[in-house]
């Protein structure tokens, strides 16, 4: 009499949950970590390149567990759909990231004003960030992908719009890098900060140029970010945002809208 062949645990299905779980994990770790600056950005951008990796693996051996199971009726089916469930997880947000490669331009240095960009503070940029020189067809992509990055003008004393500024960026949280200007006595102040991304916390430096023209007060801004060849826009956003508030903050003062 023939006996049954008992059936074997798929070894792939456990290494795919291992795998799944693991990236979870990294993936976690790593955001937090670097949100909290306990991991630098250049160790960061490493440790998601590893995480892709690890769920990638991850999808593959579920794909060889499933053709086990499949054929021989192996066992590990409930490891199979954790780790190809916690891969797939993992890789969402790296698809959405690949789409948004692919919808925005390739730009990492906003200014409103491209033919005389605030100066950035360059005393804590180190030679592997991003190289400040905007290219002319840099430019012209900025201004084809992002029109409503502009300038502001404000009929207010220069003391008021600069004490708005300060207001504004301390609702914000940004962190200074040099001392914040004193306004007496000054008509062209420039405010240096470093922002962060909201999801990945990645640092871009920023530049706030308030200037006296005599007849008004221009705030022009410029946003570049340290690491990466793309910034999903973040930069201009940045901007748009903060003058957003800005308008907000010296429309309160005096009642009427600023013009750009």
């Amino acid at each position: 009499m023939t006996g049954i062949p008992e059936r074997q645990t798929s070894r792939a299905a456990g290494w795919s949950r291992r795998a799944g779980a693991f990236s979870a994990v990294l993936l976690l770790t790593a955001l937090i970590g670097h949100r909290y600056d306990l991991v630098e950005t250049p160790a960061f951008l490493w440790v998601l390149c590893i995480v892709a990796l690890l769920a990638a693996c991850a999808l593959l051996f579920a794909g060889f567990a499933f053709a086990r199971l499949w054929n021989f009726g192996d066992r590990g089916g409930h490891d199979l759909i954790v780790g190809a469930l916690l891969a797939v997880l993992v890789l969402i947000p790296y698809g959405v990231a690949a789409y948004w490669v692919a919808t925005y331009p390739p730009l990492r240095d906003i200014s409103t004003d491209l033919d005389d960009p605030p100066v950035l503070d360059i005393s804590t940029r180190t030679k592997d960030m991003n190289e400040l020189s905007p290219t002319p067809g840099e430019q012209r992509l900025q201004i084809e992908a992002y029109p409503l990055v502009t300038g502001r003008s404000y009929t207010l004393p220069f003391d008021r719009v600069l004490e708005a500024v300060k207001t504004v960026l301390d609702r914000r949280g940004w962190q200074l890098t040099a001392p914040f200007p004193d306004a007496a006595g000054q008509s062209d102040v420039t405010v240096d900060a470093l922002a962060k991304s909201l999801l990945l916390g990645l640092p871009a430096d920023v530049a706030i140029r308030v200037t006296d023209d005599g007849d008004a007060v221009i705030v022009d801004m410029r946003s570049a970010s340290r690491y990466g060849r793309y910034d999903l826009g973040d930069n201009a956003a940045r901007i748009t945002d903060f003058l957003s508030e800005l308008d907000q903050e010296v429309a309160g003062q005096v009642g009427v809208a600023p013009a750009e």
